[in-house]
């Protein structure tokens, strides 16, 4: 009965975890910590790259920039996901839904954008030390920026307004935790080929070619080290790109999973969990390995509470 009065007042279902209850409890603190630890974590990344005078570089312009988008893109799904695991309601509202497919959609397709543009920033301070200055001006830095946004909000006008227009005929339940265009699209009761195929296209763009960049910048940094020959390059180009390269890869090992075959026996059985991953976990562990694995990070927040403290 609570389905058919959601159905018509024309709320959506998220089934997300609701067919194993007992992994809903489990998964409420889990997804709480997680998000609490993303707040956190991520807001004090952007305090000190603001205040700290050391780390006002690209790296950490950049860095502040992907801080906002983990900070923005979990906050639009998590508190909705909350709400449904803590309790037996599992509706969203149309515009709830709209909105959360439109701004997720839209922060996911920045943050591929912003890690390729950070790749970058990583190959001009390996490979021209002596030019990186004058290479990643501020103007550049800004424009680079600039066009990950874009492209996000680009990316969600077009595909999110196609997914919604999609006539569903009072198809409602979705079997995920969130409006995502990949389960959207599959509530049509149309022919969706041309929408997958929209989405293949747009996951090419979005998705793949900012990866090939990234994987260019670093083969690119790999033969810069090499040819120098020294065992201190080394752990010097790791020390400088060890982070970002972990980021990268737990973002795009997961997500390229759910967007590129949307379809395929894989996605359609693991893909809830495979998004719990980059909506959830990704976020929580992107400051933890900077701040980590970073000394500047760590001096940074070494001077901050040591300021505080007023000592």
């Amino acid at each position: 009965m609570g389905v058919t009065n959601s159905s018509v007042n024309g709320d959506f279902i998220l089934a997300g975890f609701s067919d194993q209850p007992w992994l809903e409890k489990i998964l409420f603190l889990v997804v709480l910590i997680s998000y609490l630890l993303t707040l956190v974590g991520n807001t004090i990344i952007i305090l000190i790259s603001l205040v700290d005078p050391k780390l006002k570089t690209p790296m950490y312009f950049f860095l502040t920039h992907l801080s906002l988008v983990d900070i923005c893109f979990t906050t639009s799904i998590v508190p909705q996901l909350l709400w449904n695991l803590k309790g037996p309601t599992k509706t969203i509202t149309s515009l709830g839904c709209a909105i959360q497919l439109y701004v997720s959609l839209a922060l996911g397709s920045t943050e591929c954008v912003l890690l390729a543009v950070m790749a970058f920033d990583r190959y001009a301070a390996v490979c021209k030390p002596l030019h990186y200055t004058a290479v990643m001006n501020p103007r550049l830095c800004q424009a680079l920026a600039g066009v990950a946004w874009l492209s996000g909000a680009g990316n969600t006008l077009i595909q999110g307004t196609v997914t919604l227009r999609l006539p569903r005929c009072g198809h409602q339940w979705l079997h995920h935790f969130f409006c995502e265009v990949p389960s959207m699209i599959k509530l049509a009761c149309v022919d969706i080929r041309t929408n997958e195929v929209q989405l293949f296209i747009a996951s090419l763009i979005l998705l793949l070619l900012p990866l090939a960049l990234i994987l260019l910048s670093y083969g690119h940094i790999v033969k810069a080290v090499i040819r120098i020959k020294s065992s201190q390059a080394w752990r010097k180009a790791l020390s400088t790109c060890g982070s970002h390269l972990m980021v990268v890869s737990l973002f795009y090992g997961t997500i390229t999973a759910v967007y590129i075959r949307p379809n395929s026996y894989y996605a359609h059985t693991h893909g809830k969990f495979i998004s719990l991953f980059y909506t959830v976990v990704t976020p929580t562990l992107n400051p933890l390995i900077y701040t980590l694995r970073n000394k500047d990070v760590r001096g940074a927040l070494g001077r901050l509470f040591h300021r505080d403290l007023g000592t």
